[in-house]
């Protein structure tokens, strides 16, 4: 009998020290880093439609955005541009590649420095072409 409550014992013991690391984990998170590097377990793609506004000429809208400073403002350093199209009738369309950590970031650059020129919508997004390829080639 001594040693079945020898392992009731151990089992409080080690039911406590599980509810004590949890709660701890739970007071402290890790503090994102700002300026890591996007990698497989951090990276977020983004492709953001950047709707022109067609009422007034390209010229206005250059104007105004140089005037807002999204140039010298979008992309932030650091953000890897995987695409940049225009989008003949819509504007152009950015897809992005950056650590989770930086999306408020982009999000605040585009606020302050695009709005007026361009609507925005933004997509999450992920790497298909390999997968579709394949496919179709399997199909072949």
């Amino acid at each position: 009998m001594g040693r079945g409550k020898g392992s009731l014992i151990a089992a409080a013991a080690l039911a406590g020290v599980v509810s004590f690391n949890s709660g701890a984990l739970a007071q402290t998170p890790t503090a994102p880093t700002e300026n890591a590097a996007p990698t497989s377990d951090n990276a977020v793609m983004l492709t953001i439609f950047l709707k022109h506004d067609q009422s007034r000429p390209l010229s206005e809208l250059n104007a105004q955005l140089e005037k807002q400073g999204y140039y010298k403002a979008f992309p932030p350093a650091g953000i890897e541009v995987v695409s940049w199209y225009v989008m003949m009738g819509i504007g152009q369309v950015v897809t992005l590649r950056f650590p989770a950590s930086r999306l408020r970031e982009v999000n605040r650059i585009l606020e302050n420095t695009a709005w007026g020129s361009y609507r925005t919508e933004f997509y999450p997004t992920y790497d298909y072409k390999a997968i579709g390829v394949a496919a179709h080639d399997k199909a072949q």
